[in-house]
């Protein structure tokens, strides 16, 4: 599985972040404030991230799509 943040899209709310049950395992914030998927090794497709994103700036594809 990829999710893939629009670094332009993004606005660096952190809802994606608030939202998600395994946020520290899964999120970063880069020095522009801008959140960013570091290991999904943690990550159970739920797609909360990509529902509470305000600008839309999140992609979840899974393997073999």
């Amino acid at each position: 599985m990829k999710i893939i943040v629009d670094k332009d899209k993004c606005i660096g709310c952190g809802k994606c972040y608030d939202v998600c049950p395994k946020a520290p395992r899964i999120w970063k914030v880069d020095e522009n404030k801008k959140y960013y998927v570091y290991n999904t090794e943690y990550c159970h497709n739920c797609k909360l991230c990509a529902g509470r994103c305000p600008k839309d700036a999140i992609l979840i594809i899974k393997e073999g799509q």
